[in-house]
């Protein structure tokens, strides 16, 4: 009888049918996963026993193989014990020397015993049990993925067939090399100090020369290391990682500039052979597709880009971290006063990125590093991320960069409470919300499509066929251009305009009192244009308010004022509202206006002269006019140059939109009262009965094109004629003269040219008198004079 016949049925073909894939792949997890944990359990063990012996291994020295072989002087010290004869010993020695030969424990002991026997001369078997102490790896146990194959039909029936495949083991090479890593960083620790202790007995010219040989050593490994990987990225990436690997460096005397330097090369290497597409992972059918070799060295070579880019983005982030929190790791090669320098670099390198590769992966993950550094209370790093952000926003054309930075800084200025630099909002001026009309209408298709009717009417059925079909090649074409949608770009600046107002909302309503309120003041103004109109009423009353509490300064307040005439000249001009209550303020406040260097509140004045005056010209009374006039006359002889030439274009615009002002180029009166200066209402100062006596002396001022504009003003205006304005100067903006003649440097512009040199007059002795008597005269009297001398 044979063998019992085993009670588990082979799986027939049928029910490997049956079976789903679920449950097969289940199975293959689950046998995958239990040996993911057996091994890291070895791998557990292994580093606790590693760890149990390093001490001793690294204490003594490694020992010796040499077998143990005695000198002849020894073979003969023994021969000749052994020829001695054992009747000379007591009965008592021979028994005691026969157990301890059969226990043999001083022989055979380890040397880790209580008392050393024989240290000097260690046995091969105690060097091989010094050896097997030493930690070993254990064997690796391949996981194997079994794929089921055709079946094959016999004589007993159909054979199922499969076949194993091993699977590679990503987690464990990863741990594996993070393990050799820190054995590395072990032992160049303990070569550094051995170093260390050589450098100190040189002396400071020696120790300065080889930190240079060392630094050259260094820039011509990294030189290397960056040739090989630009010339082929695709072969070279690994480079990369030896790369990294000196962001590690160990030694004091060159650590911060070897680190620096790596890091700005690893910079340059990301932006040069980075793609311009985002890598995205690969997904399981993908991995398992056969492709071509080119294609396969191509994704290797993606993969390998992202992880080092991941990696070099994690050390850069981990130094910024290290100079925040001021705090020296173990075995830092790196002392505390070096970490700024550091920093600064990181910081730098990742505003690089940020500008460099907004397509490229981990984008936003540098937003959201770099935007708390807006914030930072060192000065350096803060204006370096923040002009990063201002070219961000101003390159940034689709705008999906702009809506993740905004959404950060609305984040991190509510997380804050409201306590922020006001330089971080005012990085909001360069958003391109402006230009959102303007890039559609260069983005959107140039073809006009027919409808139905008008093929209908206009096109025989063969020529609507093949209209058709051109129509439907056409949008194929236009959707592979991948220029983006007119729905999609006004989406993302919509979210964005959002979170702007949203920001500068909070800020009014909660935190008006703060330092942040110019900065929102000067972005309502910036965007008023795009505010909704339902909350237009609400937002007048609100700077209604601030204005008169008497609060703000005068920048703020003007601020207020051009948001309340952006929003009235704009969507606002269908309300039916009188903005008197601005007027006045603004009448009031030019002439407390800056007359020193700091006169950036002229250009303000200028905007809102341009929406208050020439843009509503139709809701503004001839009273209200000519009161500007005369008060811009009035302040325009205590500004400097610059400020003068804008105030004198802007009263020149409002001589052309309201002509019956030039009743004040005239000295007669033109009703009743006298001309009140100080009061501060516009429409009752009896502007009417004044004249524009200012100009006769700006007409002398030492600028030129003040003394131009001046002599234009004073006689009229006129836009033809002899005393009419070059075209370089009529057709140029209030705003614009202003910064074409500015004095920020405090410099003439233009030149003031150098007075001429005059010279004096020389008398020359000679006949030099007309009268030839005289002269005969005044000869006879100066040769009897010398005769008489000698």
């Amino acid at each position: 009888m044979g063998p019992p016949r085993s009670k588990k049925r082979r799986p027939t073909f049928r029910r490997l049918l049956k079976t789903s894939g679920v449950k097969l792949d289940n199975k293959l997890k689950n046998r995958q996963q239990k040996q993911t944990v057996t091994a890291k359990k070895q791998r557990k063990e292994q580093k606790r026993l590693r760890q149990a012996v390093k001490g001793a291994v690294t204490a003594m020295p490694p020992p010796s193989l040499e077998t143990y072989c005695p000198r002849p002087d020894e073979e003969e010290e023994e021969d000749f014990l052994d020829t001695l004869p054992t009747d000379m010993l007591e009965d008592d020695d021979l028994r005691q020397m026969s157990t301890m030969a059969q226990r043999a424990s001083f022989v055979t002991r380890d040397l880790s015993s209580c008392a050393p026997v024989h240290s000097g001369k260690k046995r091969s078997s105690e060097v091989m049990r010094g050896y097997e102490k030493v930690p070993r790896k254990l064997a690796r146990t391949e996981q194997k993925e079994v794929i089921h194959l055709l079946p094959i039909k016999d004589k007993r029936g159909l054979i199922p067939q499969s076949i194993q495949r091993a699977v590679p083991q990503q987690v464990e090479d990863e741990e594996e090399e993070e393990e050799e890593e820190d054995a590395a960083e072990e032992m160049d620790h303990l070569e550094n100090e051995g170093a260390a202790l050589s450098m100190e007995a040189l002396t400071p010219a020696e120790k300065e020369q080889h930190r240079s040989q060392k630094i050259q050593e260094k820039k011509l490994h990294i030189a290397a290391l960056g040739s090989a990987v630009i010339s082929d990225p695709i072969s070279n990436v690994k480079r990369v990682k030896e790369l990294r690997g000196m962001l590690m460096e160990a030694d004091p005397s060159v650590a911060v500039t070897v680190r620096k330097l790596v890091m700005v090369s690893l910079m340059e290497i990301f932006k040069d052979v980075a793609p311009t597409y985002r890598i995205r992972p690969l997904t399981e059918e993908e991995k398992s597709t056969k492709v071509k070799k080119e294609t396969h060295q191509l994704r290797e070579f993606e993969e390998v880009l992202v992880s080092q880019y991941k990696f070099y983005l994690e050390d850069l982030e981990q130094t910024i971290k290290d100079w925040k929190q001021q705090k020296k790791k173990r075995r830092q090669a790196v002392n505390l006063g070096s970490y700024a320098g550091l920093a600064a670099v990181a910081v730098r390198c990742l505003s690089e990125l940020l500008l460099a590769m907004p397509h490229f992966n981990f984008h936003n993950n540098i937003i959201v590093l770099l935007v708390p550094l807006m914030n930072d209370p060192d000065r350096k790093v803060s204006d370096m991320c923040c002009d990063a952000f201002r070219k961000l926003f101003l390159q940034d054309k689709l705008g999906a960069a702009s809506l993740a930075t905004v959404r950060v800084i609305s984040g991190l200025v509510r997380s804050l409470n409201y306590n922020v630099r006001p330089e971080v909002l005012r990085t909001l001026l360069s958003l391109r919300i402006k230009e959102v009309k303007k890039d559609i209408e260069d983005t959107k298709p140039t073809k006009k499509f027919m409808n139905h009717k008008e093929k209908k009417k206009n096109l025989s059925r063969m020529q609507r066929k093949w209209k058709k079909a051109e129509e439907k090649l056409d949008k194929e074409l236009l959707e592979a251009e991948a220029s983006e949608s007119k729905e999609h770009k006004l989406k993302l600046h919509t979210e964005t305009l959002n979170m702007v107002f949203l920001v500068y909302f909070r800020i009014l309503k909660k935190a008006h009192r703060s330092v942040l309120l110019p900065a929102v003041l000067e972005g309502l103004a910036n965007f008023a244009h795009l505010i909704n109109l339902e909350f237009f009423d609400d937002l007048l009353n609100v700077l209604q308010n601030h204005i008169q509490s008497g609060d703000l300064s005068n920048q703020e307040s003007l601020h207020c004022i051009q948001t309340v005439f952006t929003i009235l000249s704009g969507q606002g001009d269908v309300l039916n509202i009188d903005p008197l209550t601005f007027y006045q303020h603004l009448y009031k406040m030019l002439p407390r206006l800056h007359a020193g260097k700091s006169n950036d509140d002229i250009i303000i004045v200028l905007r809102c002269l341009d929406a208050m005056l020439t843009r509503r010209r139709k809701q503004v009374t001839l009273q209200r006019a000519m009161a500007f006039v005369k008060r811009l006359s009035t302040i325009s002889l205590q500004l400097l140059p610059d400020a003068s030439v804008g105030i004198l274009a802007a009263t020149r615009a409002a001589l052309h939109s309201f002509p019956k002002c030039d009743f004040l180029l005239d000295n007669e009166i033109q009703g009743s009262g006298f001309y009140l200066p100080e009061l501060d209402d516009p429409e009752h100062c009896n502007a009417q009965n004044t004249a524009l006596w200012e100009l006769h002396t700006l007409r002398r001022h030492y600028h030129p094109v003040v003394r131009l504009f001046a002599g234009h003003l004073c006689r009229g205006a006129p836009s033809e004629g002899s005393a009419a304005l070059s075209v370089e100067l009529s057709r140029r903006a209030p705003v614009e003269l202003f910064w074409d003649y500015s004095f920020k440097d405090m410099t003439f512009n233009p030149p003031v040219d150098k007075p001429p040199t005059k010279k004096k007059d020389q008398f020359v002795i000679g006949e030099a008198l007309l009268d030839a008597e005289l002269q005969k005269q005044i000869d006879k009297v100066l040769h009897t004079h010398t005769q008489t001398q000698l």
